[in-house]
């Protein structure tokens, strides 16, 4: 479950008369129990709970039901169990059905409340759920319970408005839901005259049957649409032209584009009125813009709704973003003001011209988030200034965005707009919020459309002046109010945001078509992240003065993508300023997708300061490569064979046989059984699963000297016929091998020893799982192989040094290592030092490896390598491996990763000289 079902779920239990037996149980089902665990709870099989009526399910929750007015004695005597303890309990919960009580015994956190106001705070209890919960989580319980809500009323009103849905009314229904979420606000926050104006005459003007209800709300926001003043004074004249009736008149003048143009409202059944008031009567002062766009986006999503509840945006994730980029500066140089007041001035006026852009803006998490930071810093000022009550100076104009899809692009302005009032109340007062609020500014600085397609220096100059922007949405200026002129000369650009991730396989024809107005002369697009798109657009832009960073997946500092990706970038003078490594970018609800980021800055070449971050660590470098890493900007490309004197690696041997010529053990053996002649053609195979879990697989493998016995075996020759039926007719690679059905694609063997190296490897292991396997093993395409080279070959691939080079260059697959010949292998730099004895020494140090593994048997790869769990004599082997093989590059160990990485680069770059440009 979700974090929006389970809200649903509990809300409707709050409802319910309360039922002191039935509660623990009912409670328990709503964070997503299932049927069979709650009834050995009901049975007592596994209530570990020692108080009468209690409920204890282990590791969880510690649940007690009392009489009225008991329900303080109930937690004490829950807290004091000594069941609680022992069961590992996270949470105790104590309730008479009036009042309720709970506390998180790991954090200490406690909730008291009355039993009907309970849900709102179901996010103290999400790790019930299996969800992981931050602080920032449990605040956003109203965007949860809100957006639960709208949801309902947003799925019942397109039942009952099927014409609604298509595809020519689809924005007219997603700009009526960001008029329902402004009003909703606007009554709760004293922006309507009257709280819960909005809604209260909603519910006393539309009558019960909703038969009317639609009618009403149109006579509201036609209000909201006509002026009621003429020359800067009160005047009637407007809104008695309109018709305003008297019950509607008191609705305050809007503007801002919200409320013009189309006043269609849709249909209302019963269901959906007994909704809206619903969520009107609901607390939306406790809106958070910055969480709450991103989930209501969800709502108007048909492919998103099935993920409602996932979408929370990590704040401090976006600040590992912002703050690096320019928020750190900012908030140095006010240090650094102190209390001089023309420093605070100078810095006051330097911020009012700061523009913060993200061209994949969403519903404008990083714009609001920016906003605040920004509000919050320039409050600070005010105050040491003494105008503590100033009008800020940081227009909202200056956060600009562009999103592909209408909807977010009219909530990403909502949410600015809405963020922009909670600050002047916070910073200003709520008189003086309400004073400057309304009517809201017309001009349209979220744009909509491909940001890609358009021209980023029209609709955010950096030297600042002469926009021109044609509306194109619900929320744009009006045609005759068109050219809007964002005059900030000398002002800073930012660029931000988190692109799209698409992969070059999953990319349509116009997304790559997209890219390839990037290309020039030779370069090519087919293997790169259509986010690369951005980097691109961000660096030309920044030539005219700016920086820029994005989140991005981490394969575009990895593998064959660094070289299609960067030279276009660092041509442009540009380097990267910062960097985060590796982390989880995702929401903070159960079986989300996280997915696995960095974050890339990028400015002129000049820039001072270069640093790196690792979780909360930050490490000031002279330099950072496009690999992520300290050192000279090198770029590894491709080699077809290896720079360093080592054995030549290949790619397994490929079957193209649909699985025809592939056996498992039982088919291997009925095979043999029943045909013993057919035993010379059949070979143990191995590809990357079967070498690291031990698993035991064969194929058929035969010469040409053996197609005739092969094609007088019957069931070898039904093989075979359909191996040639799929080359003939079905194979991407045409009729190559036709003549030869009983042979693999590509056949290499060893003939004395074959070094195995899987293709994919867990991020987890210390080293890559390479091993040694006799000449009668065949390797699949699923691994590589090289065949009959020198043992010390193996010591070097399987070095904390080759792995740490595989890591950077070669790409991952999420986060597992993805290994490649090409990348990993022949690019990886060996001393031209490296004599006979030291190659001596490391393959005794493989033998030693080899053994140590041996000792074990029959333990598979997987156990013997997994962390926790290595044997002490197999992780003494591989460190002694790593000290002889890294004495023969700076004569002792290394230090760190980090110092590894810089030796293999600088060698990398004396030994090829592709350092780039």
């Amino acid at each position: 479950m979700n974090a929006v079902e389970i809200e649903q779920a509990i809300s409707e239990l709050a409802e319910l008369p309360f039922d002191r037996a039935e509660f623990p149980f009912a409670f328990l089902e709503a964070f997503g129990n299932k049927a069979t665990t709650l009834k050995k709870l009901r049975s007592g099989a596994s209530n570990a709970s020692d108080l009468l009526g209690g409920v204890l399910q282990r590791s969880n929750i510690h649940i007690a039901t009392c009489d009225v007015g008991a329900v303080d004695q109930a937690l004490k005597a829950l807290r004091e169990s000594p069941k609680t303890a022992a069961a590992k309990a996270k949470f105790i919960l104590a309730t008479d059905g009036e009042d309720f009580q709970a506390e998180d015994l790991n954090t200490g956190e406690t909730v008291a409340c009355t039993f009907a106001d309970f849900p709102n705070h179901f996010g103290l209890f999400l790790p019930l759920a299996g969800i992981t919960t931050v602080k920032q989580i449990r605040e956003s319980t109203f965007d949860i319970r809100a957006t639960s809500r709208l949801n309902k009323l947003y799925v019942e009103l397109l039942k009952d408005n099927p014409e609604w849905a298509t595809a020519e009314r689809r924005a007219d229904m997603n700009h009526f839901m960001a008029r329902l979420i402004f009003c909703f606000f606007a009554e709760d926050t004293d922006i309507f005259n009257g709280e819960g104006l909005f809604t209260r005459t909603i519910e006393q003007m539309s009558a019960r049957d909703s038969s009317n209800t639609h009618e009403v709300i149109s006579q509201i926001f036609q209000a909201m649409d006509t002026p009621t003043r003429h020359e800067g004074k009160l005047d009637e004249r407007y809104r008695k032209a309109a018709g305003t009736p008297r019950w509607a008149d008191v609705f305050p003048y809007v503007n801002g584009q919200l409320f013009s143009g189309n006043t269609d409202v849709p249909r209302f059944s019963r269901i959906a009125r007994a909704y809206l008031i619903q969520i009107g009567n609901l607390n939306w002062k406790k809106i958070n813009p910055d969480i709450f766009g991103s989930m209501i986006q969800a709502v108007a999503d048909d492919e998103e709704r099935g993920a409602l509840g996932m979408h929370y945006t990590s704040v401090p994730n976006i600040l590992k973003v912002l703050n690096p980029l320019f928020l750190d500066d900012l908030r140095a140089a006010l240090e650094d003001a102190a209390d001089n007041g023309r420093k605070l001035l100078n810095l006051r006026n330097r911020m009012a011209h700061i523009r913060v852009f993200d061209p994949a803006c969403g519903s404008g998490n990083f714009l609001v988030i920016a906003y605040k930071q920004m509000r919050e810093i320039e409050a600070e000022i005010n105050v040491r200034r003494g105008d503590a009550n100033r009008k800020s100076a940081i227009p909202l104009t200056n956060f600009r965005g562009i999103e592909l899809r209408d909807f977010p692009a009219e909530i990403a302005r909502l949410a600015l707009i809405i963020a922009e009032f909670q600050c002047d109340v916070i910073y200003r007062g709520q008189k003086e919020a309400l004073a400057d609020f309304l009517p809201l500014d017309s001009q349209n600085w979220i744009t909509n459309g491909n940001a890609l397609r358009l021209d980023w220096l029209a609709l955010c100059p950096p030297a600042g002046s002469g926009v021109r922007m044609q509306a194109d949405d619900l929320f744009g200026t009006p045609l005759d109010q068109s050219e809007i002129d964002f005059e900030n000369e000398g002002g800073e650009t930012y660029i931000c945001g988190n692109p799209p991730y698409i992969g070059d396989k999953y990319q349509t024809k116009e997304q790559k078509d997209d890219l390839r107005t990037f290309k020039s002369g030779k370069q090519e697009v087919r293997a790169v992240d259509y986010i690369a798109g951005w980097f691109w657009k961000a660096s030309d832009y920044i030539r005219h003065g700016g920086r820029f960073a994005f989140v991005s997946t981490n394969s575009i500092c990895q593998g064959v993508q660094v070289p299609l990706i960067w030279p276009k970038i660092f041509g442009n003078g540009q380097a990267i300023f910062f960097a985060h490594e590796n982390f989880m970018w995702g929401n903070n609800a159960a079986r989300n997708a996280q997915v696995t980021c960095i974050i890339v800055g990028v400015a002129d070449a000049q820039e001072r300061r270069k640093f790196i971050y690792s979780d909360a660590a930050r490490k000031e470098v002279a330099n950072i490569n496009p690999y992520l890493s300290p050192g000279d900007t090198v770029i590894v490309a491709r080699a077809s064979e290896p720079i360093s004197e080592v054995g030549v690696m290949f790619g397994g041997n490929i079957p193209r046989d649909q699985g025809n010529l592939l056996l498992s053990t039982d088919e291997m053996q009925a095979l043999v059984n029943e045909y013993p002649q057919s035993k010379p053609l059949i070979r143990p195979i191995v590809g990357s699963a079967e070498f690291i879990n031990g698993l035991r697989r064969y194929c058929l493998w035969i010469s040409d000297e053996q197609a005739e016995l092969a094609f007088s075996i019957p069931p070898i020759a039904e093989r075979l016929s359909k191996i040639r039926e799929y080359r003939l007719n079905g194979s991407e690679r045409g009729r190559a091998g036709l003549d030869t059905p009983y042979k693999f694609e590509r056949t290499i063997i060893g003939n004395r020893h074959t070094i195995v190296v899987p293709s994919v490897s867990s991020e987890r292991r210390e080293y890559l799982p390479c091993g040694l396997m006799p000449p009668d093993v065949r390797v699949s395409n699923l691994a590589l192989a090289i065949y009959d080279a020198p043992l010390w070959n193996l010591s070097v691939v399987a070095s904390r040094l080759h792995l740490v080079w595989v890591g950077a260059v070669c790409g991952k697959l999420e986060t597992r290592y993805r290994y490649s010949n090409t990348m990993g292998w022949n690019t990886f730099p060996i001393p031209t030092t490296l004599t006979e004895q030291g190659k001596a020494d490391l393959t005794r140090c493989a033998e030693d490896i080899l053994l140590a593994r041996e000792a074990h048997f029959p333990k598979t790869i997987a156990e013997l390598y997994d962390p926790a769990k290595m044997p002490d004599n197999l992780r003494h082997a591989h460190e002694r491996n790593d000290e002889v093989l890294e004495r023969i590059y700076i004569g002792r160990k290394f230090r760190n990763d980090t110092e590894r990485l810089e030796k293999l680069f600088e060698l990398y770059t004396k030994m090829t000289g592709k350092k780039a440009a």
